[in-house]
């Protein structure tokens, strides 16, 4: 499979995807073609696993998450992770811990002692944690984290190939004075985000100048102020990368005050293709944050860990993949393939 990726220019979780058939896989028809036009000139075929052999009454995945309702991110995941049980009749239940450490242990302990397969926990926010006992005695996948010593598996978004596909795109189209309106400082997210944005600048030998680069808080204010800062500089951009999508519309607003127009006179690009996003004007080029496929890839990998197969990842990090819509203007070489 890493032979496959190689050759189809992909990751191996977008192989995986491919190859298994999952439904919902948000990946464009021609990166399709391309996976299995790779698998077929390097004579791969998936090894057929057959139905995981599993206790007949575990029939059910407990799905446990620190957070539900302020973003979507962990309820897309859950979606992922129920679609990929059910192919093999597996039901997820839900759980939200809000939080509440004290109880953390017992809840879990309880969800264990019903004759759960296995756990997949998630998090709000890309970040490491230090798992709970029961984690270690029950088939456990992680998503959206991490623990430091890597004893139990991990499904990440790659954020920092993301961040280094944005800015590409933006070199892509012309761009020179590439700005940064980061997330807030000390996130797993917005420090990835930020060295692929300064790996995608060295690779096209343009300088890192730090003046580009503003902290935000990930909300629709924080884009606006750095705009705004941006432009009241030296060193005025002629492309945005927005960390997420939110500040990407309060960048749009600071934009529209200054009287530059997208993709005319700023290019900009977001992260995390909410729903927003296509109806922003002009619709705004972004990349997705993969977490309907982290939570369909946990789940494939806690059904395999209870039928017995050994688990090969410690972390698998999914591509984010790029939207084009119309913040950004066509590069010379042509636009890239969208992801729907």
């Amino acid at each position: 499979m890493m032979d496959v990726a190689a050759r189809a220019g992909v990751s191996q979780a977008t192989v995986s995807l491919v190859l298994n058939g999952s439904a919902g896989a948000r990946l464009s028809q021609a990166t399709r073609e391309r996976v299995r036009m790779a698998a077929e000139e390097l004579g791969y075929h998936l090894a057929a696993r057959g139905q995981p052999k599993m206790p007949v009454e575990s029939k059910m995945i407990g799905f446990v998450v620190d957070e539900l309702t302020s973003d979507p991110w962990m309820s897309l995941a859950f979606d992922g992770a129920r679609e990929k049980a059910l192919e093999q009749g597996i039901a997820v239940t839900l759980a939200v811990l809000r939080g509440e450490e004290a109880l953390e242990d017992q809840i879990l302990e309880q969800m264990a002692h019903q004759q759960v397969l296995g756990f997949l926990y998630g998090t709000i926010l890309t970040r490491q944690i230090s798992p709970p006992k029961v984690f270690f005695n029950t088939p456990t996948v992680l998503v959206n984290c991490y623990d430091p010593k890597r004893k139990l598996p991990s499904v990440l978004p790659g954020d920092l190939v993301g961040g280094r596909t944005a800015t590409q795109r933006l070199i892509e189209a012309g761009c020179r004075q590439i700005a940064f309106i980061n997330g807030e400082e000390g996130i797993d997210a917005s420090r990835d985000r930020l060295r692929g944005y300064r790996q995608a600048l060295s690779s096209n030998d343009l300088p890192f100048d730090p003046r580009l680069v503003v902290p935000g808080n990930w909300e629709p204010s924080a884009g606006y102020d750095g705009t705004m800062a941006l432009f009241a500089s030296d060193t005025p951009p002629d492309g945005i990368f927005c960390a997420n999508d939110m500040m990407a519309l309060g960048c749009y607003d600071a934009l529209r005050e200054l009287g530059l127009r997208v993709p005319e006179d700023v290019a900009v690009v977001g992260f995390d293709d909410r729903e927003i996003a296509q109806f922003m004007r002009p619709p705004l080029t972004t990349l997705v944050l993969p977490h309907a496929e982290m939570g369909a890839i946990a789940a494939e990998m806690l059904l395999d860990m209870a039928g017995g197969m050994p688990n090969r990842h410690d972390q698998i990090k999914v591509e984010c993949p790029l939207i084009e819509r119309n913040s950004v203007q066509s590069s010379a070489g042509g636009s890239r393939e969208t992801g729907r």
